[in-house]
């Protein structure tokens, strides 16, 4: 094969030096000079601060593999603590090594095996089932199933930034691209879809608790038949989206906009209902149906990045 000379050099090749070749998805050639090498594990070094689980974060999100935490002298019980809640948040981020004045933390996955839009789909199901359980958790006055919900964020957020780290590897990496067949620029929408599913698992997680400040108080019949018509508009609306999304259907997104004066009709029929429930009760009912607005409004953003598919 006949490469630029001044490329070959630059990359240290020579006559008998092997690279590899691979196709993208619209037919260009990649040529690869580094094909005997496997990448190096990309190595951070960080120091114990009030920000340090913010920095281990930062870090993970950004994809480096091992993120070694040392400290100048002993570090001490409370950092060691944190830094072990942390890594609980991240998937596959372990400690590997410790002692007195440092901890190693190695994130153990393997990107190809984590496709984004399982990903997505993963945490996208786990924060419907927490719209849809808070809801009921809501009308029936229902605290142990309302404090289930709210457990349920953590893993939410969990995907999230398995989510961001994933499509961050993606772009930096062609091969990885090619192997997963998704093209970098959609690697945007999975960013901000999962984003947005993120944000309903936490308007979900309001209203569960929400539900657990009423404390087993249940809601007029009225009222809770109010509350399922906006729930069931809303849970629709971010079902469809995000289906919508994954086939690139603009037909399926664009529905969901057609019950936008559904939304606000509804709402005001609460705020209306919601003057004849006890004091102790409105503040929270309002409070719920804004929030199911809310997720209805991050439908529609999810719906906003549905593209149609390239011929």
């Amino acid at each position: 094969m006949c490469l630029p000379k001044n490329w070959a050099e630059r990359n240290g090749l020579d006559r008998s030096s092997l690279v590899s070749l691979s196709e993208t998805a619209d037919g260009r050639l990649v040529v690869n000079a580094k094909y005997s090498e496997e990448r190096a594990p990309q190595v951070v070094v960080i120091k114990p601060t009030p920000l340090l689980d913010r920095e281990i974060t930062g870090k993970y999100l950004l994809g480096y593999d091992i993120i070694r935490v040392e400290a100048k002298d002993r570090m001490s019980t409370e950092d060691r603590d944190l830094i072990k809640k942390v890594s609980s948040r991240l998937i596959g981020l372990e400690i590997i090594e410790e002692d007195y004045s440092k901890i190693v933390l190695q994130c153990l996955l393997e990107p190809s095996a984590f496709p984004p839009d399982k990903i997505l789909q993963r945490e996208h199901s786990i924060a419907s089932s927490m719209h849809r359980d808070a809801v009921t958790a809501l009308i029936e006055g229902d605290v142990h199933l309302a404090k289930n919900v709210i457990a349920r964020d953590t893993e939410v957020n969990r995907l999230y930034f398995l989510l961001v780290r994933i499509v961050r590897t993606v772009i930096q990496n062609p091969g990885l691209s090619e192997k997963l067949g998704i093209l970098p620029i959609d690697c945007l929408d999975y960013r901000l879809t999962a984003s947005l599913v993120e944000a309903i698992g936490d308007q979900s997680a309001q209203i569960a608790e929400l539900a657990v400040k009423l404390d087993a108080s249940k809601v007029s019949k009225e009222l809770a038949q109010l509350l399922l018509k906006l729930h069931k508009v809303a849970f629709e609306a971010h079902e469809n989206a995000l289906r919508a999304l994954l086939t690139r259907d603009i037909a399926l997104a664009e529905a969901a906009r057609n019950w936008r004066q559904t939304v606000t009709d509804l709402y005001a029929e609460v705020e209306s209902v919601v003057r004849r429930e006890h004091v102790a009760v409105a503040p929270q009912i309002l409070a719920a149906a804004s929030s199911m607005s809310r997720i209805y409004d991050h439908s529609i953003d999810i719906s906003d990045l549905i593209m149609p598919k390239m011929g």
